[in-house]
């Protein structure tokens, strides 16, 4: 594998191109899937800079919640079944505070201008 461009810089200049060039020069449908698919790679970019960090720290997060240890997945699964039995409160602070965690992450990632 090459060392550069990184595949976020390879994402981001595709990105740009669409943005700036081509979209400029179509019209109709057209214009709009290449702005469809400009926002797909801004989101690609933002999920190869920021999703590790962030899924790290979700699975951290659940882990101290649930007191166990799992995939991401599982542990997500897990966490409905404790809300849903009542095992954990829903108005529990570390729960609130672990939703809106994750929510923030995920948003700087799908829709970065959301929370602006």
């Amino acid at each position: 594998m090459m060392d550069q461009p990184s595949m976020r810089e390879l994402v981001e200049a595709v990105r740009e191109f669409l943005e700036t060039r081509a979209a400029a020069e179509l019209e109709g449908h057209t214009a709009f899937h290449a702005r469809v698919a400009a926002n797909a790679l801004g989101i690609v970019s933002r999920q190869l800079e920021l999703g590790a960090a962030s899924d790290e720290g979700e699975l951290r997060r659940l882990r101290a919640l649930l007191g166990r240890d799992g995939t991401l997945e599982e542990l997500n699964r897990a966490l409905c079944r404790a809300i849903r039995s009542g095992d954990i409160d829903i108005l529990a602070p570390e729960l609130r505070a672990h939703l809106e965690r994750t929510t923030r992450d995920k948003l700087a990632i799908d829709q970065p201008g959301y929370s602006r």
